[in-house]
C-alpha cells in the first residue's frame, strides 16, 4: 500500500521496455542495458513437491544468488519473513551483503524489507544506499505520501495497515498494547504480553476438555472420563489381540450415543 512494491515493480518493468525499445513513462531516463531480470516478489508455496513458502522463498533467492551477475537487475521484496524473526533477519541481511560485496558479481539490486536493523548497511557498505517510502500518521490515521526519501525508515505501520484492513477494533487495540510492550522490551526481554481475558469469560467458569467434546459429539462427558481413565490403565504390551479388539468394542459402545 505505501508503494514499496510498486516501486519494484515498476522499476523491472521500466527496464525491460526500455530494453525492447518502448517508451517508458517519465520525463526523462537513464537505464543500463542488463542481461537479465530476476524478481523474488510475493510468496507461493508448490504443495505438489512437498516445497513450503518459505522453502520456495529461500530455493528463488538461491537461484537469483548463483545465476545474477554484474550486468543483471535483481529485485527483492521481503526476503526471510516465512521464518522466526532471527533467522529471517539473519538470512536476509546475509543475503544484502552478499550482493552488495560478492566479488564474482554485484547486480545492480533493489532490496525491500520491514527489517530496519537492514539500515546499518549502508554504513558498512559504500555501494549501499537507503531509502524510505514516506508515509505520515495524521489524526491517528496514517496517510502514505507516494514519494521515495532518503535515509531508512525507523518504524513500520503494520498496525495501521491492519486497521484500514478491517480488523476488529478489539484486534487493532490489543496489538498496539503488545507492540508497545515489545518495543520496550527491546523485543527480547523477559517481561512478555500478559494474556487479556475477555470480559464475557471472566464471568464464567472455561469449559473443559471433557465437556467441550461432550458437546460437540453427543456423547456424555462421565463416558468420555471412563474411557480415558480405562486406556490409562492398559498396558498395550500385555494385550493379546484378542484382548485389544474387545477393548476397543467395549470402549466404542461406551462413545456410542444412547448406548
Amino acid at each position: 500500500m505505501g508503494g514499496k512494491s510498486t516501486y519494484l515493480r515498476q522499476t523491472a518493468l521500466l527496464c525491460l521496455m526500455a530494453q525492447i525499445g518502448s517508451f517508458v513513462p517519465a520525463r526523462e531516463a537513464k537505464l543500463a542495458l542488463v542481461d537479465r531480470i530476476f524478481a523474488r516478489v510475493g510468496a507461493s508455496d508448490n504443495i505438489a513437491r512437498g516445497q513450503s513458502t518459505f522453502m520456495v522463498e529461500m530455493q528463488e533467492t538461491a537461484s537469483i544468488l548463483h545465476l545474477a551477475t554484474s550486468r543483471s537487475l535483481v529485485v527483492l521484496d521481503e526476503i526471510g519473513r516465512g521464518t522466526a524473526t532471527f533467522d529471517g533477519l539473519s538470512i536476509a541481511w546475509a543475503v544484502a551483503e552478499y550482493l552488495a560485496s560478492n566479488t564474482r558479481a554485484r547486480p545492480k539490486t533493489l532490496f525491500a524489507t520491514h527489517y530496519h536493523e537492514l539500515g546499518a548497511l549502508a554504513a558498512q557498505h559504500a555501494r549501499v544506499r537507503n531509502v524510505s517510502v514516506a508515509a505520515r500518521e495524521w489524526k491517528g490515521e496514517v496517510v502514505f505520501l507516494r514519494k521515495l526519501t532518503a535515509g531508512s525508515a525507523n518504524r513500520s505501520f503494520g498496525v495501521e495497515v491492519a486497521k484500514l484492513a478491517g480488523l476488529p477494533a478489539a484486534v487493532v487495540a490489543r496489538a498496539r498494547a503488545i507492540l508497545r510492550t515489545l518495543e520496550a522490551d527491546g523485543a527480547g526481554g523477559a517481561d512478555l504480553p500478559r494474556p487479556v481475558v475477555p470480559a464475557e469469560a471472566e464471568e464464567s467458569a472455561q469449559l473443559g476438555l471433557f465437556a467441550i467434546t461432550a458437546a460437540a459429539t453427543g456423547v456424555p462427558e462421565r463416558a468420555l472420563s471412563e474411557v480415558v481413565a480405562r486406556l490409562k490403565a492398559v498396558d498395550p504390551d500385555e494385550l493379546s489381540p484378542r484382548a485389544a479388539h474387545d477393548l476397543l468394542a467395549e470402549l466404542a459402545k461406551k462413545l456410542t450415543p444412547g448406548s
